[in-house]
């Protein structure tokens, strides 16, 4: 399935850099692999143990130029869990409207007291431990390791042209958002940070957030 828009400018991106860009996603991804598997071996075992239902969540999602594909995640939420809520969340993010707010302002947008989320959900999301499957959308081709977040299919529906300059570059594991932003920025200002980071592009910069996603995730900065 392909969603089809018509932007009102275009990201080019040079070819070298993405020559560059698909060798580093799979030397990097080869070398952490056995952390990777050791890893989500525990974090399988910890969600099998905390509910049932299966260990991975397939989700369909939209990638570069609007193409579809089925990302992976670890489990986080009850099976069977109601997916409108969901949207409805998304719905007021796009529409700038706060979703939760602790004493500091942290994790305004985002919806941090979902009750289909289970107790090791809650853990693996805060730590970003979830994503771990997407490494294998990495190895396939369909996502990079360095990039915008890949959008639901009806976040996508409602986007303007301008938003859908964010989906000019293959979809990351972690980003320009991740890193400074994830749920303490509104929507416009995610696809600002999104469209900066398409529009820069340098392997230097990517290796930058890489190495800058390790603290964010070990000291759950902005997760949820």
């Amino acid at each position: 399935m392909v969603v089809q828009s018509a932007p009102v400018r275009t990201i080019s991106i040079n070819t070298g850099y993405l020559r560059a860009k698909r060798a580093l996603d799979l030397t990097f991804t080869l070398l952490i692999a056995p952390f990777v598997i050791l890893v989500g071996i525990i974090v399988a075992i910890c969600i099998k143990l905390n509910s049932e239902g299966p260990i991975f969540f397939r989700q369909k999602r939209i990638g570069q130029n609007g193409v579809e594909f089925e990302m992976l995640k670890f489990r986080s939420m009850y099976v069977n869990s109601d997916q409108m809520a969901h949207r409805e969340k998304i719905l007021q993010y796009m529409n700038g409207q706060k979703l939760n707010e602790d004493s500091s302002g942290k994790m305004a947008y985002k919806d941090v007291q979902d009750p289909r989320i289970t107790k090791i959900g809650r853990f693996i999301r805060k730590t970003s431990l979830d994503e771990i499957p997407q490494f294998w959308n990495v190895l396939k081709g369909q996502m990079s390791l360095v990039g915008p977040r890949p959008p639901l299919p009806y976040e996508v529906e409602l986007y303007t042209s301008h938003e859908w300059l964010r989906m000019a570059g293959k979809p990351g594991l972690t980003g320009t958002w991740q890193v400074y932003g994830r749920s303490r920025v509104t929507f416009q200002n995610m696809i600002e940070m999104d469209i900066e980071y398409l529009e820069h592009q340098s392997i230097w910069n990517d290796l930058k957030l890489i190495v800058l996603t390790v603290p964010v995730m070990v000291f759950s900065r902005g997760g949820a």
